[in-house]
């Protein structure tokens, strides 16, 4: 009797805690189905998906002797850089939206975020004067009113699908209809077709930015970086042309990059048991980039003064000037 009672106890709290853990499993897709408790896998991979955020080591302005601010480029062309562009999503002919059922692109995660209010996007000018582009210090937050989100603001999710979309070209129809009678609305006006609706997928992302600083804290002896803003870049196009690139808009990574990417899984492809999540990622720094700016008397970016393989030179001598700094504070 005493046994049966053990038994149904141990069972009761094991079923609780597995209750408990499923709860908690509040991040990216996971190798199992709620709906028929099916584990996809030997395991349940959970450690990804309800491992707590490891904090910044704390840092006093006392004890910063030396630092730098950097602005880089992650080239997702690379192939040390593609568990941050692959899987890519897409949108179907209703307009839903596609992803992969057992990891994400960041791009997937930001966007998936942003929609459920979790990430504030800043945009990257001034939304009063387009001129005027720094938004990489956090001044222009595009956000909805208290107590809203972006299914029940609509004006603040006009002004986000600025930020995450663009609308196509006007569908093709007979001219009669856009000069003719049928053009003509009840206020004598014409009445344009509507043009469709085309949202940025992970195929779009070229390049993430990030803007960083790095410093020696003499109090541990240790040459730190910490990366402040995460941008991505989309190619900018006069039709089928490509003018250029485009910083869509950016994101505060301390506080609510990290949160969100602690939680999601990064492919890697040496190791299927040994999956980190994009916060360690970054914090590890494992991808490959190369600096665009460093902070400057001009504030001018490499570009403004190199051009080529002289841009491409001058972005490693500044890392190797950082790198020599770390090696030359010690005595031997």
């Amino acid at each position: 009797m005493k046994k049966l009672i053990a038994s149904v106890m141990i069972s009761m709290i094991a079923g609780s805690f597995s209750i408990a853990q499923q709860e908690e499993i509040n991040g990216g897709p996971i190798n199992s189905r709620t709906e028929t408790g099916v584990i996809d896998g030997v395991y349940l991979k959970t450690h990804v998906p309800t491992k707590r955020l490891m904090p910044y080591e704390p840092v006093r302005e006392a004890d910063v002797i030396w630092s730098k601010r950097v602005w880089r480029a992650i080239d997702l062309r690379e192939k040390i850089n593609r568990p941050i562009y692959y899987p890519l999503d897409q949108f179907d002919a209703q307009k839903r939206w596609i992803r992969h059922e057992s990891r994400w692109s960041l791009w997937t995660v930001i966007r998936t975020h942003i929609l459920a209010g979790d990430l504030t996007v800043y945009s990257d000018y001034n939304p009063v004067d387009f001129y005027i582009t720094d938004g990489d210090q956090f001044k222009y937050p595009i956000i909805p009113e208290p107590g809203k989100d972006y299914y029940t603001d609509s004006a603040y999710r006009a002004e986000l699908f600025n930020y995450l979309g663009a609308l196509g070209e006007r569908p093709d129809v007979p001219l009669s209809n856009i000069y003719g009678e049928d053009s003509i609305g009840a206020d004598g006006n014409f009445v344009y077709p509507a043009q469709d609706t085309n949202w940025y997928t992970s195929e779009d992302i070229i390049q993430y930015r990030l803007k960083e600083d790095w410093f020696f804290d003499k109090e541990r002896s240790v040459l730190d970086v910490r990366i402040i803003g995460l941008a991505p870049v989309r190619y900018k196009k006069d039709g089928d042309n490509i003018s250029g690139t485009d910083v869509m808009f950016w994101l505060y990574f301390p506080t609510d990059c990290r949160y969100v990417f602690n939680n999601y899984f990064v492919y890697n492809e040496d190791n299927g048991s040994k999956w980190m999540s994009f916060d360690d990622m970054f914090m590890k720094r494992r991808f490959s980039s190369f600096i665009i700016k460093e902070e400057n008397v001009y504030d001018r970016k490499i570009e403004k003064y190199r051009v080529g393989v002289d841009a491409l030179m001058e972005s490693r001598r500044i890392t190797e000037e950082i790198r020599t700094l770390e090696h030359d504070v010690w005595s031997y």
